[in-house]
């Protein structure tokens, strides 16, 4: 199970540029994510966005999608 830092105890994370939610348990999903929060700096500038509860449910009640 991979997850982002300072997001371990997240499994949906959404990125608020595009409105996606990734999976963090879906390695491809986690693999794309993780190259542009690397890439983009999406933690630094705040683009990063966790759900509670952590369903992507709730992630598409907030207006993201997969």
């Amino acid at each position: 199970m991979s997850r982002l830092g300072r997001f371990e105890d997240y499994r949906f994370i959404g990125v608020r540029d595009t409105m996606v939610v990734y999976d963090c348990d879906d390695e491809e999903q986690f693999e794309e994510l993780s190259e542009r929060v690397d890439q983009e700096q999406l933690v630094e500038r705040k683009l990063i966005q966790s759900f509670a509860p952590d369903t992507v449910d709730e992630a598409r009640n907030r207006g993201f999608w997969t």
